[in-house]
């Protein structure tokens, strides 16, 4: 039998000619057709909402420009600190799974690419 080749150890993700594993999931290379990444944008309808009621408020005069300018800010953090979700999409005969899901794009394209490499490397 060949000896495994890694292609990635890192992060708690490994990538090896026979295998992908992350936490406790294993993933078999041999059933593992293709490898794609997906990315899933956060919903803005939240601090969008907030956003406008704060404007609302701010038409109401004086009396309410703190709530207005407290609603604004929180609407503008909120909008900020979401991030994009980046997963690693493996595809075999049974379907489509999530393997691996993180807002670090940089990693997610490098782990697809280690599998990329390990399915190429099966031949």
């Amino acid at each position: 039998m060949a000896e495994e080749k890694v292609f990635l150890n890192e992060g708690g993700v490994s990538v090896t000619n026979a295998r992908m594993m992350y936490g406790d999931q294993t993933y078999a290379m041999s059933g593992v057709t293709s490898v794609k990444s997906f990315e899933k944008q956060p919903s803005r309808k939240g601090p969008i909402v907030l956003i406008i009621i704060g404007l609302l408020a701010l038409a109401g005069g004086k009396d309410t420009i703190i709530v207005s300018l407290l609603l604004l800010a929180g609407g503008i953090l909120w909008w900020i600190k979401q991030k994009a979700e980046y997963s690693v999409v493996l595809t075999s005969s049974s379907g489509e799974t999530k393997a691996y899901t993180s807002n670090d794009k940089a990693f997610v394209i490098k782990i697809v690419q280690s599998i990329n490499d390990a399915i190429v490397h099966r031949g």
